[in-house]
């Protein structure tokens, strides 16, 4: 699959159960997220900023990934730090779709006053780790035993996350 086979376009909330469906595919690999199964989608929703919300659509319009933002804090301060989410169909991973996206997701948060962006990603997660550092997130640090999984293979161990940062360079250097 080439670029041309599918475009990036705001998230609706009529591409919740894909969206949703995606997230339990990475759910399921037991390296994307501590969570064990995905919310519903007023819980997702809630817990995502309204704007910077985007999926990929295969020419027939079929969701191959999604990606959208976390607020970090409520606190005034911190209300252009967001934290990124960004999960990709099993069939879709390693054909661009991730970089499409998190590229799109940068722009649009700098346009929306976003500067500086966050992910936490285990340690296992290698795609994922070289996609944030392709695109300019740096390594921060490793967090040990930051919490203990819940489900899956690893249940009951403690997990590592690698957490990385992108600061603006258009945002937040007045």
């Amino acid at each position: 699959m080439t670029k041309s086979f599918f475009s990036i376009r705001p998230m609706h909330q009529h591409d919740a159960a894909a969206i949703l469906a995606i997230y339990q595919q990475g759910i399921e690999t037991g390296h994307a997220t501590f969570a064990s199964q995905a919310p519903d989608w007023a819980d997702w929703d809630e817990g995502h900023l309204p704007a910077c919300r985007f999926v990929a659509c295969d020419d027939t319009g079929k969701i191959l990934g999604w990606a959208a933002l976390s607020g970090l804090s409520s606190r005034c301060v911190y209300a252009g730090v967001a934290e990124v989410s960004i999960y990709i169909a099993d069939h879709a991973k390693g054909k661009g779709v991730g970089r499409s996206l998190l590229g799109v997701l940068i722009d649009a948060s700098e346009q929306d006053g976003i500067w500086t962006l966050q992910a936490g990603i285990f340690p296992e997660n290698l795609a994922s780790l070289s996609l944030h550092e392709t695109l300019g997130f740096k390594r921060l640090g490793l967090r040990e035993k930051l919490g203990k999984m819940q489900y899956g293979p690893m249940q009951g161990q403690w997990r590592d996350v690698v957490l990385l940062e992108r600061r603006s360079a258009i945002i937040g250097h007045d």
